[in-house]
């Protein structure tokens, strides 16, 4: 039997079954079996009658009848016979018992409805419904939560809209996009944390977020291998289940970039990383933590050492570092009145004749001479070539006694491209076309600062796959540049 006449079906017994008490309630056989009857078929049609849960059914109908009493007793009946509605305190108390009788009615009318369901003819029973079949989707597996990865997923998620047929997953090493370019900020304690970072879940709507690191990618097979702990959810039919393996038919590389010591483990080991937010805490506490041990040393060459803080690499990130830190540390003298002004120190080793590469030379050397006037120093044309506990060596032959070191001066790509069997620039970005897919690998694609992007590519068209043609909405753009943390 269809649906929705089981369902009117049921609603109009009902509802003639409790018409019984509102006969009583309005003094109208007639009336009352027709409104009965009439209300009965709407429950039964809008609410749709489930079997058990008697108290809930009954008092859900019941609250129905309040409603039911001030739209019929209250304003349709006295209007059919020609009257004011009953909105005055006396009109209301002549209606009270009707109030009862519509209560009563709408309790009684979910009770029946709900036994129906349960102790009904077979016919009215619900018929079993086939489950509904999953449809084959298109799986797109981005790997990494930076720009790159952030802004490729908000891009599908605008061309393909809530089409159930295309499946988005972004995998992240943290739950969080970050805003890197202001990292300086939270290390000089103008910014705090929560003022650079937003969560991934709020900004991708229909995207599902996996927080893990990836530990191996097979292109043959298509699958994504994840640390022991990662939970990647199952499909519906395995409701509650997880595994550590991922499946895609497209997968985008926004792996970004780490640091690179060009084999230096000696400074490795020494040097403080500037990438993530945990880096950037740890800059600070560790420049309080050395005004703090200053403060209470008497000796002034180990104080010296004490607040002298060096940062190899002059580019975005460690001129903005370094210019932070020194008004940070400058700002901090006025709580510290046994250190003298003189023995606050922020070092820049660059390995070229002028900081901020990125930047035209005017520019830059308005940069410098603005930062030597507040007080920083610069080393230009100086490489760092090791380091021990509390020495930094320089290439031409100096040594800097320091206990904070930086490292800002090199990256490299993701170090998991290196296993894949892909072309790779003398970098090790992975080789992409001017669309930004993998030449020889169909479905993958790179961006970012894990990818060697041609230059020139300009503005690239968001073009579906032929896999994914049947997407109706209109294509987006983005742009993506060399060397950029992905698109924008």
């Amino acid at each position: 039997m269809n649906t929705y006449i089981r369902r009117a079906m049921l609603g109009t017994f009902a509802g003639l079954v409790s018409s019984a008490v509102l006969v009583l309630a309005l003094g109208n056989s007639v009336l009352g079996v027709v409104l009965g009857t009439t209300v009965g078929l709407a429950y039964g049609l809008g609410v749709g009658p489930r079997s058990g849960g008697y108290f809930d059914g009954g008092m859900t109908a019941a609250a129905l009848g309040v409603a039911l009493w001030a739209m019929v007793s209250v304003i349709l009946v006295p209007l059919a016979s020609g009257e004011e509605p009953y909105w005055t305190t006396e009109g209301m108390r002549l209606t009270f018992p009707a109030l009862v009788g519509w209560v009563l009615y709408g309790a009684t009318l979910g009770f029946v409805a709900r036994a129906m369901c349960d102790f009904g003819p077979t016919f009215l029973r619900p018929v079993p419904e086939l489950p509904t079949p999953i449809p084959a989707r298109t799986r797109i597996v981005i790997l990494g939560g930076g720009f790159g990865g952030v802004t490729t997923a908000l891009h599908l998620e605008q061309v393909f809209g809530a089409d159930p047929s295309v499946a988005l997953t972004l995998v992240s090493e943290t739950n969080a996009l970050l805003f890197t370019p202001m990292l300086a900020e939270v290390a000089g304690g103008s910014l705090e944390a929560a003022h650079i970072s937003c969560p991934l879940r709020t900004s991708l709507r229909r995207t599902t977020v996996i927080r893990g690191q990836v530990t191996g990618i097979d292109l043959e097979q298509r699958r994504i291998r994840l640390s022991p702990g990662a939970r990647v959810p199952l499909p519906p039919s395995d409701t509650g289940k997880f595994a550590e393996e991922l499946a895609y038919d497209h997968l985008v590389l926004a792996l970004g970039a780490v640091p690179s010591y060009v084999g230096m483990s000696d400074v490795q080991a020494q040097a403080i990383e500037f990438k993530s937010l945990a880096d950037a805490i740890r800059i600070r506490s560790q420049v309080i933590d050395m005004f703090e041990r200053a403060d209470s040393e008497p000796d002034s060459g180990v104080r010296r050492s004490m607040l002298t803080f060096v940062i190899a690499g002059g580019g975005f990130a460690g001129a903005e570092l370094a210019g932070s830190l020194n008004d940070y540390g400058r700002g901090m003298l006025a709580y510290y009145p046994n250190i003298p002004t003189d023995e606050v120190k922020v070092v820049l080793v660059h390995s070229r004749e002028r900081i901020l590469p990125e930047l035209s030379g005017p520019l830059a050397d308005y940069a410098l001479r603005q930062m030597a006037a507040r007080g920083v120093t610069f080393k230009l044309n100086t490489r760092v070539r090791g380091a021990r506990d509390g020495v930094v060596l320089l290439q031409p032959e100096e040594e800097l006694r320091t206990h904070t070191l930086v490292w800002t001066a090199g990256t490299a790509p993701h170090p998991l491209l290196q296993a894949l069997a892909l072309a790779r620039d003398r970098r090790g970005g992975v080789i992409v076309d001017p669309t930004l897919a993998v030449p020889g690998q169909e479905g993958v694609w790179g961006l970012g600062d894990c990818a060697a992007v041609p230059h020139g590519s300009g503005v690239i068209p968001v073009r579906r796959p032929r896999s994914l043609q049947s997407a109706k909405r209109p294509c987006s753009r983005v742009t993506s540049t060399p060397g950029s943390e992905g698109c924008r």
